[in-house]
């Protein structure tokens, strides 16, 4: 049973992550910019859910470089350079193939995203190992993979976009909530709103406190995250409140010390987050 749980979480996983890329390039814009709507090479972005889900390349850009033949050279006719009968030293001398054929260039693809399908894989298997399975894991498995996607557009473009982050809250209020009424859950719903209301307050409160230190993406990232924290008690999201600043904390430094970014560079903090987020869940899932 546990093999055939994490199979069925890993293949969720990959099915799930390999609609990351296309979400994050279309989400990955400044905050006075629109959703794009066409792929790097120009052509609209067609599919289920208006184009917001799809493989990484679109269908154009999925087609492989075409090997098109010159045409003759001319006052040539085609027939004269295989006309029968031609001695081979009239025959005109056959042009290397590079020279009779225009390669056809592939448009970009979506870069950087090659991470996140694999990340969304291992963080599914991580939860269904630590979870088991308990009603809750559904909620997981079907949380994760919006976090992968903030994650990486947060990376990119330091923005946690509404569409994402307070949908993700309201999913994790609601699935969490379905769980209680399940039986075999290893957590409590009350506990799940109070955190939700406990860590976006706290990331409120930092938020008024020094507004170009926190955005006000992160608190309403907080509030998905302290709902999944506090479904397992108030020590596991303590725990995973106080990872993500310890996660945070260590990249900044390592990049002070590398000299790749002085003590005022601002850097993405919802990966940060997430990650402690998900240290939390998976420590108060293996408690429970």
């Amino acid at each position: 049973m546990d093999a055939v749980l994490l199979a069925l979480a890993a293949v969720w996983g990959a099915a799930t992550g390999l609609l990351i890329p296309r979400a994050a390039y279309r989400f990955a814009v400044e905050p006075e910019e629109p959703w794009r709507t066409t792929c790097p090479a120009g052509h609209p972005l067609t599919g289920p859910a208006r184009g917001w889900l799809g493989p990484a390349r679109c269908a154009p850009c999925a087609v492989p470089a075409a090997r098109v033949p010159e045409a003759p050279a001319p006052g040539t006719a085609a027939s004269e350079t295989s006309a029968p009968g031609t001695p081979a030293s009239e025959a005109p001398t056959p042009e290397p193939p590079e020279s009779r054929t225009t390669d056809t260039p592939t448009p970009p693809a979506y870069a950087p995203t090659t991470l996140a399908p694999l990340a969304t894989v291992l963080v599914c298997v991580a939860l269904a190992a630590a979870t088991g399975a308990r009603p809750e894991l559904v909620g997981w498995l079907a949380l994760a993979p919006v976090a992968v996607l903030l994650a990486v557009v947060d990376r990119r473009v330091h923005r946690l976009p509404d569409p994402l982050t307070l949908p993700l809250a309201a999913a994790a209020v609601l699935l969490l909530g379905g769980a209680a009424l399940l039986p075999g859950h290893a957590g409590s719903w009350t506990s799940g709103l109070l955190g939700g209301l406990a860590l976006g307050g706290f990331y409120l409160l930092l938020f008024l406190i020094n507004p170009n230190g926190m955005g006000f993406g992160d608190v309403k990232l907080a509030l998905a995250l302290g709902v999944a924290l506090g479904w397992y008690g108030w020590t596991v999201l303590f725990v995973g409140g106080f990872a993500g600043f310890l996660f945070g904390a260590a990249y900044g430094l390592a990049l002070v010390l590398l000299r790749r970014a002085g003590r005022r560079t601002g850097i993405p903090f919802g990966p940060f987050m997430i990650a402690g987020a998900l240290t939390g869940v998976l420590l108060g899932a293996l408690a429970g």
